[in-house]
């Protein structure tokens, strides 16, 4: 063990590494056990999980009948880890090594986990907890286009209080780009399939990095080493000895450590099946393995025998109970691990208030702890206000977005050849039956053209949504902000797309009343684009997987489309049917551009003989259409020639049954239809995003 040294960051003198007396935390666990009922999920396996199994966003669980068997992930785990170690957590695959670190790190609910997990004698647990800890997952969640040194300061703008000003902001980044040995890649972008970035070892780093931005006194990190060569998983875990040695305590999960990484760890915890098999030192593996019986050559990594070693006894018809068994005795004999409540380790630390007053004091910077705090209960539960969070979110996604310009150029791209096609196809209708019928298709196609171009909206979320996850966990911002922030960035493209479809469409298509009426028509258009985009914004919360979410986007548009109007006219729809007309997202603005359209009751759309067309008399010649129309016009004792206006706009309208609520009311649902499911994508991320298992 090494725990010669501690530094902690001066924010007051720019962010220089000073050296200081360590500031003693132990973290102890005692009598941890957790257990989750097995089978009888039924159809709930079907359902596509919420995360991906790497990133412990929830229980891989699910839930049992009531009376169902019940499985011990961790069973009495005790142990404790100090400031300025390493603290290694080994098993193999099921062992319940990332179970206890999810139980250390509070991801696990209260209710569901017995045992105590004190940090200098005291419960962690709560807002407490978070203010104080950071957790690492396994997946690098970052921003491909944004640099390290970007993705790194947009972690402090959300992590450190805003009574820091931006410069020792960012002196703190350059110091932690130091720590983290990224000083020759702090300018380049993160990279992703498509953009070619750091490497990945080194986006690991940054990933670690935006999690100890705030300096946390608790750093917990699930396989951080995982998919990475062997120099770059060395020099990671050199990294986090570096952030022990600075005063946090460190736990980790690793899988199959070289023997250059297992010489660098402190303390050793091996589980097999939820029980410990071992807890010491790594010097100590060799005497206690010998004295089981299985010693380890000499030209073997002690980590890996003692792996291979747990799998063939996990074999064995009582797994690795001997070994288990063989532990305790081996504990209470050679004493290899204290207990958590011995009296050593009370004499070593200090009260837990005092102790994070006195890292805040000298330095470290404690998530939300502005200069003056110096209580953990003063430690206020996000680290700046609404604003300058929705301020911080707006920026990172504009400065992430604005460099993949395609993205917008393809929507774009798309509105237009859509709007290419309906105005070559519709080209100058003219004002007669016909033309009104091929502008109500021509209306029903543009509106519904609006949703389903939306749905490209839906991949957004379901990428973030592990970014999110992670980012909230630990209070770095509100969901409110979240929301807020998506929704204002969504925005400003929906203006530039309403415009291009209106310009494109609306002259070509000889569409009526001037100026105002297109003024109205990009209105419409942007709203639909707007409410299009919050129901698939919404809809990404609750489906997690892309392909799922198309095929419910594409379903459900269908609906609304169905019972939009067009199809079928509201006075035409069963009673029992009726309410989902008024629940159409189209039927709104289908129905506000009918109204902008036909609203001129002096316009007439169908004259004399042209009553004709579509029946049998139709097809007659000219001269006897105008005979039967001699026969009305004596019939009802009125004048009807050639030119008699039969049909004006207000006829029209009536016929479609959209004279129930005006244009600008409709106008004003379907901008309220927007907020409305923007609305509901809060409360789905309020409730269903906790990163707890149950």
């Amino acid at each position: 063990m090494a725990t010669s040294t501690h530094t902690a960051v001066d924010i007051n003198s720019g962010g220089a590494a000073t050296a200081e007396p360590p500031v003693p935390y132990v973290l102890s666990f005692t009598d941890l056990s957790y257990s989750v009922k097995k089978g009888g999920a039924g159809l709930l396996r079907c359902l596509p999980s919420r995360r991906r199994h790497s990133n412990r966003l929830a229980s891989t669980d699910a839930p049992a009948p009531p009376d169902g068997p019940t499985k011990a992930l961790l069973d009495g785990i005790s142990g404790e880890a100090s400031d300025g170690e390493l603290f290694a957590v080994m098993g193999a695959s099921g062992s319940g090594k990332s179970t206890l670190v999810d139980a250390l790190a509070g991801r696990i609910a209260r209710e569901s986990l017995r045992g105590r997990v004190e940090l200098n004698g005291e419960p962690l647990h709560g807002r407490r907890l978070r203010a104080i800890s950071a957790y690492v997952m396994q997946d690098d969640l970052l921003y491909p286009m944004l640099t390290v040194r970007e993705t790194l300061l947009f972690a402090a703008e959300f992590r450190l209080p805003r009574a820091l000003s931006p410069d020792k902001k960012r002196a703190r980044v350059d110091v932690l780009i130091d720590q983290l040995g990224l000083a020759r890649a702090a300018d380049t972008i993160i990279g992703d399939e498509g953009h070619r970035g750091v490497s990945g070892g080194e986006r690991r780093r940054v990933s670690i990095g935006t999690d100890i931005i705030h300096d946390p006194i608790l750093l917990f990190l699930d396989e951080p080493t995982s998919g990475l060569d062997s120099a770059s998983a060395f020099m990671v875990v050199q990294v986090l000895r570096r952030i022990a040695q600075s005063g946090s305590v460190v736990i980790m999960t690793i899988h199959q450590p070289s023997a250059r990484i297992l010489n660098i760890l402190d303390r050793l915890l091996f589980l097999s099946r939820g029980r410990t098999v071992y807890a010491g030192t790594p010097s100590g593996l060799k005497p206690f393995f010998s004295e089981f019986g299985e010693p380890i050559p000499d030209n073997e990594n002690p980590a890996e025998f003692a792996l291979d070693t747990i799998r063939e006894l996990e074999r064995q018809p009582d797994g690795a109970s001997p070994l288990a068994d063989f532990n305790v005795k081996w504990q209470s004999t050679h004493a290899a691990l204290p207990a958590a409540d011995s009296k050593d380790s009370k004499l070593c630390t200090m009260p837990l208030e005092l102790a994070i007053a006195e890292s805040v004091s000298r330095g470290k910077l404690v998530a939300g702890s502005g200069s003056g705090a110096a209580s953990s209960t003063s430690v206020p539960t996000f680290a700046n206000p609404l604003s300058v969070e929705v301020w911080v979110l707006m920026k990172r996604s504009f400065t992430n977005t604005g460099r993949m310009p395609e993205l917008f150029v393809m929507r774009l791209g798309t509105i237009m050849v859509t709007g290419f096609i309906l105005a070559t196809i519709f080209w100058r209708l003219d004002d007669t039956p016909k033309g009104v019928q091929e502008r109500l298709g021509f209306f029903a196609m543009a509106m519904s053209t609006m949703f389903y171009v939306c749905a490209d909206a839906l991949p957004v979320f379901v990428q973030e949504r592990h970014i999110y996850l992670r980012e909230t966990a630990h209070n770095a911002y509100r969901r409110l902000s979240y929301v807020l922030a998506n929704a204002v960035v969504a925005f400003p493209p929906l203006v530039f797309l309403s415009l291009a479809f209106a310009v494109t469409t609306f002259f070509a298509v000889g569409l009526a009343g001037g100026g105002g009426s297109f003024a109205f028509f990009v209105l419409i258009i942007l709203a639909s684009f707007w409410a299009g985009s919050g129901f698939v914004t919404f809809l990404s919360a609750v489906v997690p997987h892309v392909m799922l979410g198309y095929t419910m986007v594409v379903a459900i548009l269908a609906y609304f489309l169905l019972f939009s109007g067009f199809f079928i006219n509201r006075d035409r729809i069963p009673d029992y049917w009726i309410w989902f007309h008024y629940l159409s997202l189209v039927k709104y603005p289908y129905q506000a551009v009918l109204q902008n359209e036909f609203d001129d009751a002096t316009r007439c759309f169908s004259r004399g003989v042209e009553m004709f067309d579509g029946t049998p008399i139709g097809s007659m010649s000219k001269a006897v259409k105008l005979k039967v129309l001699d026969a009305i016009s004596a019939t009802l004792g009125s004048n009807m020639t050639a030119n008699t206006c039969v049909t004006t706009g207000a006829d029209v309208l009536a016929q479609q049954a959209v004279t129930d609520i005006g244009k600008w009311k409709c106008l004003l649902v379907t901008v309220a239809w927007g907020f409305f499911f923007r609305a509901l994508f809060y409360v789905v991320l309020l409730v269903g995003s906790k990163n707890k298992r149950r």
